[in-house]
């Protein structure tokens, strides 16, 4: 593997997470077929910067492809950094991206974030044009698979299961978190969410990698618990 400024975990022969310093958010890196598609981009433009270079560096190619799991600032307001590539996110994304700048500022700026870094992301934040939600993707020998299991986190949470080389890992987003208990808000449906993590399971397997949002990496009877958690607090 070629030297990467970040420390870089790598899950499969082809797919990589990193856990960036501030949040403990995942970024994923999926490569294949000559393509890079990644998987959320942190908070800033420097992490964003950092991630760019690690991918060149690992993959030799740019990132060709973006998937935003949800519309939260730690894991979109780098986004600007590979505005060259083909976006995936919901619609909330794009309007979040479009018009909710001072509130993504606001709540990055209270858990810590550098607030001129932050001044800086959302000045170069907006939407992609050409975003497209749910979709399936072919890598070389992967299959990529990006959808809308199910409301839980958010109304609007992707997953990104890849399967073709080694075991299947499924990038959860916040729908799974292992380094805390799961984050609720505004957007949170905790009535849903235990279905909703059932159907991740669905579709990555019992021997799939799960990727948390924020955390290790996790198997299926841990989403499993996580469930039956959120299932007693609805």
């Amino acid at each position: 593997m070629a030297d990467a400024g970040l420390a870089w975990e790598q899950l499969t022969p082809q797919v990589f997470r990193c856990r960036l310093a501030f949040c403990d958010v995942t970024v994923g890196l999926v490569a294949g077929g000559g393509q890079a598609l990644l998987i959320d981009t942190g908070t800033t433009l420097a992490e964003a910067e950092a991630v760019a270079a690690d991918v060149r560096s690992l993959t030799g190619h740019e990132v060709g492809h973006v998937v935003l799991t949800h519309n939260h600032f730690d894991h979109i307001l780098g986004s600007s950094v590979f505005a060259g590539a083909r976006f995936y996110c919901a619609t909330a994304v794009l309007a979040t991206m479009a018009t909710a700048g001072p509130g993504l500022r606001a709540e990055a700026v209270r858990y810590g974030a550098d607030a001129a870094e932050v001044d800086r992301a959302v000045a170069a934040l907006a939407p992609p044009r050409d975003a497209v939600g749910e979709a399936t993707l072919r890598l070389g020998a992967l299959d990529v698979a990006i959808s809308h299991p199910g409301r839980g986190h958010t109304d609007h949470d992707l997953i990104v299961a890849v399967a073709g080389a080694g075991p299947t890992v499924v990038f959860c987003g916040d729908l799974v978190e292992e380094s805390g208990d799961p984050c609720f808000d505004e957007q949170s449906d905790p009535a849903q969410w235990p279905s909703t993590l059932r159907r991740v399971i669905e579709i990555g397997g019992e021997s799939a990698l799960y990727v948390p949002g924020h955390g290790a990496v996790v198997d299926a009877d841990f989403v499993r618990r996580q469930a039956m958690w959120l299932a007693g607090r609805s």
